[in-house]
């Protein structure tokens, strides 16, 4: 199985976990190489009838200022599968009852772990509004 048909079966536990109110976090971590782009997070935004995230791209640079954007979880998967494999070997999901961890291998292999969950509440995304 590719680890593109993989990534998809772990992001339907990220929506599953969204529709049941479990999504804390979503973080992109362990990069090829340096590249600029340090980190991708995605942070919920739960509010009446509607879900949104705030992703965040964290830059190594202190010339480069990391960006923000309030996005459907539908939008942020567009950007987080654009980063898969370059630069980004691994997405680690943090859900309240579990955390989930997909990882790409040097073969381009991929695979899913489960683990005991980091947060046991989940914190919304704090929201400029300028």
């Amino acid at each position: 199985m590719s680890y593109e048909e993989l990534f998809n079966q772990f992001w339907e536990q990220v929506k599953e976990s969204v529709q049941e109110e479990r999504f804390a976090k979503l973080t992109m971590a362990k990069t090829v190489g340096k590249p600029n782009l340090r980190n991708v997070f995605v942070r919920p935004i739960y509010s009446e009838g509607d879900f949104k995230v705030l992703l965040k791209l964290r830059y190594r640079s202190r010339d480069t200022e990391d960006k923000e954007d309030e996005l459907t979880l539908e939008e942020s998967f567009e950007v987080v599968k654009k980063h898969l494999s370059k630069p980004f070997l691994s997405v680690l999901l943090f859900t309240t009852t579990k955390d989930v961890t997909f990882k790409i291998n040097k073969k381009g292999a991929g695979s899913i772990i489960e683990n005991v969950p980091t947060f046991a509440h989940i914190r919304q995304a704090d929201i400029d509004n300028d």
